[in-house]
């Protein structure tokens, strides 16, 4: 896991709000979405378009990855969009409503005609029922893909579902998907919660995510990363644990045997607390 980026918190921040861009170079988030779609009013995208690719452009946001999510493919705004952001080489593209392997190589062939940088990535969001039934092909189409993203608000919208705790109604959805991603190798990251004032709610659903065993979740609001980073790291008693176990089973080899703390420690506990342990140093280190 040497390439592994923690993918804790990821921020959307509207592009057209020059005071969230500048509060997000502070902010203890691993990742950035802005955002030209949702949170920009029409009449503003051409204005957000330019402060996202010159963030993007400034190398003033550190250790964060940071991310442009451009207008969907059905948009008047989407092909301006896509070539600005090629043109500013963020770490990748985000682009909402991927429904398929060939929107996903559509878009690696559009990202290339703009001579994007190899190191500018594609996120895909995964937000419909089409999506979930066609996840697999949709994260293996292109190893350019490297990071689906769950719109779980517009999920819920196509079902005729309702937001409700536990998320029961959306939990085929976020299970296919997960499915899709590590299948194939890519990471996921979990969708929004909305009502930025219900932290317990909040906290509840970022750990049923880590649960579940999404990398991190997308976030509204900057007072949401503190729980995020928290439920998607290692805890102490984890990466402790994790130490324990991989010694355990140095110390015990060829015994055929190896247990610890009276359970028994077979490879595939070695491989997850290896995984811990890479996790909490690519995070220590971005903070060092």
């Amino acid at each position: 896991m040497s390439d592994f980026r923690p993918r804790r918190s990821v921020l959307y921040m509207p592009a057209s709000n020059e005071r969230a861009l500048e509060k997000a170079k502070t902010l203890p988030c691993d990742a950035l979405i802005l955002d030209l779609e949702d949170a920009v009013a029409p009449d503003a995208k051409p204005a957000a378009r330019d402060a996202a690719c010159a963030a993007a452009a400034s190398g003033d946001y550190g250790h964060r990855e940071l991310t442009i999510r451009v207008n969907g493919a059905d948009t008047e705004w989407h092909r301006d969009d896509l070539a600005a952001a090629c043109a500013a080489g963020p770490d990748a593209i985000v682009v909402p409503k991927v429904d398929s392997a060939d929107a996903v190589l559509a878009l690696v062939d559009a990202m290339a005609s703009y001579d994007a940088p190899e190191r500018t990535k594609l996120w895909a969001m995964v937000e419909t029922p089409v999506a979930m039934l066609h996840a697999e092909d949709i994260a293996a189409a292109s190893d350019r893909l490297t990071v689906l993203v769950m719109g779980t608000n517009d999920l819920a919208k196509e079902l005729y579902a309702e937001h409700v705790p536990g998320r029961h109604p959306l939990l085929t959805g976020l299970g296919l998907a997960l499915l899709a991603a590590r299948a194939t190798g890519r990471a996921i990251l979990d969708g929004v919660y909305n009502d930025v004032q219900d932290t317990d709610g909040f906290l509840a659903e970022c750990r049923q995510g880590r649960e579940m065993g999404f990398d991190g979740k997308t976030l509204i609001h900057p007072g949401q990363v503190a729980g995020a980073n928290a439920a998607f790291g290692p805890s102490e008693d984890a990466v402790a644990d994790a130490r324990g176990i991989v010694q355990a089973w140095a110390d015990g080899a060829g015994a055929g045997v190896v247990t610890y703390r009276g359970r028994m420690i077979e490879n595939l506990h070695v491989e997850t607390a290896r995984r811990t342990l890479a996790i909490s140093e690519a995070i220590g280190n971005r903070h060092a």
